[in-house]
């Protein structure tokens, strides 16, 4: 790209202030300016999960804010999938209990759930599956899977949503390893394939 050309730019298709800030710095290197959707003037209306899988109201985001902003959009849905509860919370995990919990409160419902539950039986995983969709139909999808458990109680300051609760390999929860969590995490793992994607694409501009 010359010095005086513009950034290729994208639109990132959620509400989520955190989700936002961990992908605009995952997209950083790519080259790709990252547009919130007021930055972009589109309605937050446009962003809606319906669909009963985390593939489903992925492409359904991206493509309805590609539509409407006329730019590229990526869009992620993802969950927490905890084995002794048959896998939920799963894709409705960003309203789990009701749209007007907070995060604590969902992470506090999901322990109570678990009350009784040994360690041993409190596997769980974060899967996120993320596209990539452009204005004239395309579409690029990835999936990304962070393994771990659920712990007896919150742990750690950082992250969002259930990280507190959730307990990777090494026995940090999500909401203690800090920066680390760009590395590690399933909508990282999920959003560096489609940076491959992004790669290829801002060479064809």
């Amino acid at each position: 790209m010359a010095a005086d050309e513009a950034p290729p730019r994208l639109v990132v298709a959620t509400g989520n202030a955190g989700k936002l800030r961990e992908i605009r710095g995952l997209l950083e290197p790519t080259g790709w300016q990252a547009l919130s959707l007021s930055e972009a003037g589109v309605d937050s209306a446009e962003v809606i999960e319906t669909g009963r899988s985390y593939l489903e109201n992925a492409v359904a985001k991206a493509v309805a804010v590609a539509r409407v902003s006329g730019l590229p959009a990526l869009a992620d849905d993802s969950g927490l999938e905890v084995d002794a509860l048959g896998g939920r919370p799963g894709v409705t995990s960003a309203r789990y209990g009701g749209p007007l919990l907070t995060d604590h409160e969902r992470s506090a419902r999901l322990l109570r759930e678990l009350e009784g539950v040994p360690t041993s039986r409190r596997q769980a995983r974060f899967r996120a599956v993320v596209v990539f969709a452009l204005p004239g139909g395309e579409r690029h999808v990835r999936e990304g899977i962070l393994a771990g458990r659920i712990t007896a109680a919150p742990r750690g300051a950082n992250g969002f949503g259930y990280d507190p609760v959730f307990e990777i390999a090494d026995g940090r929860t999500l909401a203690e390893i800090g920066e680390e969590k760009q590395q590690l995490s399933h909508r990282s793992q999920a959003l560096r394939a489609i940076m491959v994607v992004l790669g290829v694409l801002h060479g064809r501009a």
